[in-house]
């Protein structure tokens, strides 16, 4: 197996990042969730806080005329380069050459997307029982399970708006991924090491093909 890339979906609270990065560890790929934000920064030239505030959001740019940011001059803002979709393309443009350059592990961003032309890619998505992601969230946030009901909610919307947005397709929908995994029924471990065997069964089969 010469090059492999995965690119993980998740719902908020799936434990889909966990999963990543056991996968990663599995295959002995690079790992990259929020890692891409800070490669598009360097190759963009602009401040890594702009990516960090459009991460799978569309819609920040509305507010950020009206927001004092020192970090960036006048000269800039009104450069066109710089709008949501420049900095969707710089991250785009980061995701495909950390791709090029060896086995990936890529966390949301569109990676299914953005790589879609290449053969090596996976794409995978990670669900769970809505209990359980509240409990995850709960966990992870210090609130109530009515607060993190709502961060579901919300963030997932916005993680969907901006999925769909740039993809024109549809965030969760299993036509996208060659697997969806319910991660809540297995659990996070062992939830990674049957998509590893399902993987490697799978490119054995290809291999054949």
């Amino acid at each position: 197996m010469d090059k492999i890339i995965i690119n993980v979906g998740r719902q908020l609270g799936s434990g889909g990042r966990v999963v990543a990065q056991l996968l990663a560890k599995e295959f002995g790929c690079r790992f990259y969730d929020r890692e891409i934000l800070n490669l598009a920064a360097k190759e963009s030239g602009f401040s890594e806080k702009f990516f960090e505030q459009n991460d799978e959001h569309k819609g920040f740019f509305r507010s950020l005329f009206h927001t004092h940011l020192p970090h960036l001059s006048d000269t800039n803002i009104h450069d066109n380069r710089f709008s949501q979709e420049s900095l969707f393309q710089f991250q785009s443009d980061a995701i495909r050459k950390a791709a090029s350059e060896g086995s990936c592990v890529f966390v949301g961003r569109c990676a299914d997307y953005i790589l879609r032309d290449m053969p090596e890619c996976i794409n995978i998505f990670i669900t769970a029982r809505l209990d359980y992601r509240i409990e995850q969230v709960c966990k992870r946030h210090g609130c109530s399970e009515s607060e993190a009901r709502k961060i579901i909610n919300e963030q997932e919307r916005e993680r969907a708006s901006y999925y769909n947005y740039y993809t024109g397709k549809r965030w969760g929908d299993s036509a996208s991924y060659d697997l969806c995994v319910d991660a809540s029924f297995l659990g996070q471990e062992k939830t990674a090491k049957w998509i590893a065997e399902w993987i490697r069964e799978g490119l054995e089969v290809r291999g054949k093909g």
